[in-house]
């Protein structure tokens, strides 16, 4: 319990230095101090990040669903935006002085350049100047007057005012500013739409020795992550069965964090994945987040729509190989995390074996269990960028194809996203996987 406290302290001061970081330089360089634009600028820096809380903690707290929806799309989108505007802006310290010496190179090159002045006060041309008598015939005593005194000295160079250097500074602010917001508003609106037009088909080949000549072709549909919740709701997977169904799967893989909430709440918005059609069906496996979400029930209600449950179970499939299913590791707090023995202990090794497990993490006991091909989901690809340096921290494989020893192991980048509907340098994906039978 010390150490959460800790975390979440750790957590909020955080959120709070780049609040205020942000504020600094999109309202306070930007704006005239007790202006409507100040006042609504740190109006909105306080109000978005209480919505991103309240969009966190919301489901887990029990909230109404109707309470849910209306926090989550401000509160999840500002996440994102806060990040792109905080790396915008970090990009913009590094531009900021350099415009801010452009612009007194600039202002420094007019006032050298600027013409004498050629009028008058009075804003007349100068009269040019009368000859000597007939100057002394209009003004004597100024005639008379002796040329003792020298050329009137000049005036010592005035100091640029300081109200040109704070416009100048002004300016400077306005452009790094306006430049990150317009930066970090197209990211996430690309990233937004990216999500909310459905994931797009990938295809992956991936040849197995012990895979026999009919099978050669056979072709699974992967897809994970879907998370529905808030947000993203029954049009979202519509899509993604539409998606599946059109690529005439032998067979569906369902790996993982379906949802983000209660059977209760996102029950209607999960019924077309009674419509998924493969000829030797759908299988579905838990993730993390079923663990959040009342995992048992969604296991019994994905049943109900004809989806065909793994926890830790093994199934012979007809075109000769076996598919294999382990709960999520987030389960062993629950007494469901993944029971290979249970699911492999048993199996004819001399059968190709594809196991269906969430995280890529258990690639070592699938390596142990003598498995041929792992199929998971889990890291989103990183989801948005940066993030995928950081997935690559805590997964062996973030997205794609790689081998481990005898064992091959595909990560889907996920059909969904958590938190944030947006999507950056990792777009989502249903993955067809065709085995490749190397006696072909």
């Amino acid at each position: 319990m010390v150490v959460f406290l800790l975390v979440l302290v750790v957590v909020l001061a955080l959120l709070g230095a780049v609040h205020w970081y942000v504020w600094r330089r999109l309202v306070r360089d930007v704006t005239a101090p007790g202006g409507l634009a100040r006042r609504l600028g740190t109006a909105l820096v306080v109000v978005l990040p209480l919505l991103s809380l309240a969009a966190l903690v919301s489901s887990r707290a029990g909230a109404p669903f109707p309470v849910q929806q209306a926090v989550a799309w401000p509160g999840f989108l500002w996440l994102a935006v806060l990040l792109y505007l905080v790396l915008a802006l970090l990009v913009g310290e590094a531009v900021r002085p350099l415009l801010l010496a452009r612009t007194r190179r600039r202002a420094s090159a007019r006032e050298a350049g600027s013409p004498p002045e050629a009028v008058t006060r009075a804003g007349s041309p100068e009269p040019e100047a009368a000859s000597v008598p007939e100057a002394a015939a209009l003004e004597p005593e100024a005639a008379s007057v002796p040329e003792t005194a020298g050329p009137e000295p000049k005036a010592p160079p005035v100091p640029p005012a300081p109200a040109a250097d704070v416009s100048r500074r002004l300016f400077v602010a306005r452009v790094v500013g306006g430049s990150a917001a317009a930066v970090a508003l197209g990211t996430v609106g690309y990233g937004t739409y990216g999500v909310l037009r459905g994931p797009r088909v990938k295809r992956v080949t991936v040849p197995l020795a012990k895979i026999p000549r009919a099978a050669h072709g056979y072709r699974i549909a992967v897809v994970s992550d879907i998370h529905l919740g808030p947000i993203l709701g029954r049009a979202h997977t519509q899509r993604i069965v539409d998606t599946i169904n059109a690529t005439q799967p032998d067979l569906i893989a369902v790996v993982g964090d379906l949802v983000d909430g209660t059977v209760e709440n996102l029950g209607p918005a999960a019924e077309p994945l009674a419509r998924l059609r493969a000829r030797h069906g759908s299988f579905f496996v838990t993730g993390n987040h079923e663990y959040f979400s009342g995992a048992d029930a969604w296991v019994d209600h994905v049943r109900e729509l004809g989806l065909h449950p793994l926890r830790n179970a093994r199934v012979e499939v007809p075109a000769g190989f076996d598919l294999a299913g382990v709960d999520d590791v987030a389960g062993e707090s629950e007494g469901h995390g993944p029971d290979f023995v249970r699911a492999l202990g048993d199996r004819d090794r001399a059968r190709a074996a594809v196991l269906l497990a969430h995280q890529p993490v258990v690639i070592d006991d699938a390596v142990r269990h003598g498995v041929d091909l792992q199929l998971s989901g889990h890291t989103h690809g990183g989801q948005l960028w940066p993030g995928n340096y950081l997935a690559e921290l805590a997964n062996p494989t973030v997205a794609g194809l790689e081998r481990y020893g005898d064992t091959q192991l595909y990560v889907s980048r996920g059909a969904g996203a958590w938190g944030p509907p947006v999507r950056v340098g990792a777009p989502s994906d249903i993955t067809i996987v065709e085995l490749a039978s190397k006696q072909a």
